[in-house]
């Protein structure tokens, strides 16, 4: 396929996995039902008071329902971080009587003291500018808004949270996953990832990942294990070839292809008709020589890429072992080459791909060996 055309806006989304309809319907039914309730029981306890529910409880139950295994969702955070926000947020809002320095001022204090106590809670820096800017009837209560509405409303949405994920099989609180037989790795930790090495490439980070160092290993484990299966002695050409391949047509302008080429930094790229059948290569060398010819007057006019590109093309098959690709790859040093399938291009097989495969080639055969 040619290609693609970046798209600004897919940049600006996350990558993030969408769960099923059923999984996003469990999500917003656990906070509607988690806000109603603890609400009801706030009213009920507080009476007529104004402030009975806050605002960043709202937040919190995004991170309670739909994200109970973040390290960020965890009830210590909810609780000391909530406490720590609302404390800030009162004394900021007693003793600076500007509203947007005693705002500011207050979350940039709390999330360094919720970072500092490893409560980091995101709703929390709401907490803290609901302290400032929540009107007569919150500063009214003075330090009693952390006992009521703030801890009451955290402890009665946490508890909610707690039977809801349980309810709907989940583990909230996230249990720690260790070794509760001695303290070694666990059997699986000793023959593969074990928590040091994550603890070390997360101490590289310099940025808060929100993810738990445990879910971080178990992913990578279960890669790993997926990756064991796929693992093959032989591999074929289909087993390393890059199938999204980025073409040039046999029409297009050569200024065009120029273009193409300064914007995927490639010294080649291979050429296909309407039918997207391979009819030949054009090198970035053939473009330069192409200028040169350009400026002499006497020179044919040439302006499509048919016209200047090389139609005398190696290419394999995907079902080919790759140690047939070898030679051309170390005596003729090509850069790829294509594949074909029925008289189509399928793919393209780089020198990288040829590096890669035959590393783990070698792995593979060490692994074998140490096995017998």
């Amino acid at each position: 396929m040619n290609l693609i055309k970046q798209d600004w806006f897919s940049d600006l989304k996350p990558n993030f996995k969408v769960l099923s309809f059923k999984e996003r319907f469990l999500c917003a039914v656990g906070a509607l039902l988690g806000l109603a309730i603890s609400s009801w029981i706030s009213w009920s306890v507080l009476g007529g008071l104004n402030v009975w529910y806050i605002a960043p409880m709202g937040a919190s139950s995004v991170l309670l329902f739909a994200v109970p295994s973040s390290p960020l969702a965890q009830p210590w955070n909810v609780i000391v971080g909530n406490l720590l926000a609302g404390l800030i947020g009162v004394s900021c809002a007693m003793w600076i009587p500007d509203l947007t320095t005693a705002f500011s001022l207050a979350v940039g204090l709390a999330i360094f003291l919720m970072m500092s106590t490893d409560s980091l809670h995101p709703p929390s820096g709401a907490v803290a500018i609901t302290a400032v800017l929540g009107g007569k009837a919150i500063h009214q209560l003075g330090y009693y808004f952390v006992l009521y509405p703030v801890l009451l409303n955290s402890v009665l949405l946490l508890a909610f949270a707690v039977c809801f994920n349980r309810l709907m099989g989940r583990h909230y609180p996230y249990p720690k996953q260790i070794n509760s037989r001695s303290k070694d790795p666990t059997p699986t930790q000793k023959v593969g990832i074990q928590p040091q090495d994550i603890q070390r490439a997360l101490n590289e980070q310099t940025e808060l990942l929100d993810i738990s160092q445990y879910d971080l290993e178990k992913i990578i484990l279960e890669a790993q294990e997926l990756a064991n299966e796929r693992r093959v002695i032989h591999f074929v050409c289909r087993d390393i070839m890059t199938k999204d391949v980025i073409t040039l047509y046999q029409e297009d302008d050569i200024h065009q292809s120029l273009d193409k080429f300064k914007h995927v930094n490639l010294m080649s790229l291979p050429v296909i008709d309407a039918e997207q059948q391979l009819v030949g290569t054009l090198a970035l060398y053939d473009v330069v020589e192409w200028f040169k010819r350009a400026a002499d007057p006497r020179a044919p006019w040439e302006f499509m890429v048919k016209q200047i590109m090389n139609r005398k093309v190696v290419t394999v098959n995907p079902e080919q072992p790759i140690q047939d690709l070898v030679p051309y790859f170390v005596e003729k040093s090509f850069n790829y080459i294509p594949v074909l399938e029925k008289e189509k291009l399928v793919g393209i097989i780089s020198r990288a791909d040829m590096i890669a495969a035959l590393q783990q080639q070698l792995i593979n055969l060490n692994i074998e060996h140490s096995t017998q």
